[in-house]
């Protein structure tokens, strides 16, 4: 299900991903999958995990793994540019990340925060990207005291406001959650307290698992509450990587049964939501059956026909 903004507000924010080198999303062929797949060729499952996963589109998260992240940024980047296509990135190093769950980590401090989002956004620099900012952040504030709650708005704030100025051809797309985390109104609220003013708009379903019957409309509420409340006019994307089957009860960490989504595409000018991602890699544990990011084989063919 689409929605479509009015007037030409969504045609101006995508209107770089609808240039001539960037109508289609970049498949990384350096993702977890295709690397796996390169390394098992005589493995049953490669055949499909090839054909299914690695081949698709999806995004490359950046965090503290990555090494000197301007550089890391630039490389990744460049190699998208260099085959005519729009990549996807995540930037995942907030402090405190994860409210010190199986992804915990982020960066020590946070001005080593700003030095670290600043380096990336200057990897980016004119060239044309996605990018998810902070994955969970924004709807974990309330595992924060009142100054660690104040010190990770102020974080967004500086991304966004980086980005602008250092990526001014990214698309940026502040992570809200899910469907079934906060109200519209409050999601609303909270983007714009982290800056999404100067943003493209915010992610959903971020390796999670509802449904586009679910993620699309609430999307649609959220935008809603931003142009109503607050007079912005936003757009959203939606990770369908793992929601083929919808979610397992409240059950989010490596739950058995979950099919692929909906295959990655940018769809046209006006329309909401403005993408649909793989922004989660299929068969990367959550961190239940794997520590979190690990590629498992046996989750990801499963999630080929939703054993």
């Amino acid at each position: 299900m689409t929605h479509t903004l009015p007037g030409l507000a969504l045609a101006c924010l995508l209107a770089v991903a609808t240039t001539a080198t960037a109508t289609e999303l970049y498949a990384d062929p350096q993702s977890s999958a295709a690397a796996w797949v390169r390394a098992h060729p005589d493995d049953p499952r490669a055949a499909a995990i090839g054909a299914h996963i690695a081949s698709q589109p999806g995004a490359r998260w950046f965090g503290g793994w990555s090494g000197d992240i301007g550089p890391a940024v630039d490389q990744y980047v460049a190699a998208a540019a260099a085959a005519s296509r729009l990549p996807v990135l995540v930037a995942y190093n907030i402090p405190a990340r994860d409210c010190g769950q199986h992804s915990a980590g982020g960066a020590g401090s946070m001005n080593g925060y700003r030095d670290w989002i600043r380096a990336f956004a200057g990897g980016i620099g004119s060239r044309a990207a996605v990018v998810v900012l902070e994955p969970d952040a924004l709807p974990q504030l309330d595992c924060l005291d009142a100054a660690g709650k104040a010190n990770r708005l102020q974080l967004f704030q500086y991304a966004t406001g980086q980005l602008a100025t250092l990526a001014p051809n990214a698309q940026v797309y502040i992570d809200i959650g899910n469907s079934d985390w906060l109200a519209p109104p409050e999601a609303a609220r909270r983007l714009v307290d982290a800056g999404v003013a100067g943003a493209a708009g915010f992610a959903l379903n971020v390796s999670n698992y509802r449904t586009d019957a679910e993620s699309n409309p609430y999307g649609i509420a959220v935008a809603d509450a931003l142009r109503d409340k607050y007079r912005l006019t936003k757009s959203f994307v939606v990770d369908t990587s793992r929601n083929g089957a919808g979610p397992l009860g409240k059950e989010w960490c490596d739950p058995a049964g979950r099919r692929l989504g909906a295959a990655p595409r940018i769809h046209a000018a006006g329309s909401q939501p403005a993408m649909t991602l793989w922004i989660k890699s299929p068969g990367e544990a959550d961190g239940c059956a794997a520590a979190a990011g690990t590629f498992v084989p046996d989750l990801a063919h499963k999630m080929i026909d939703g054993r």
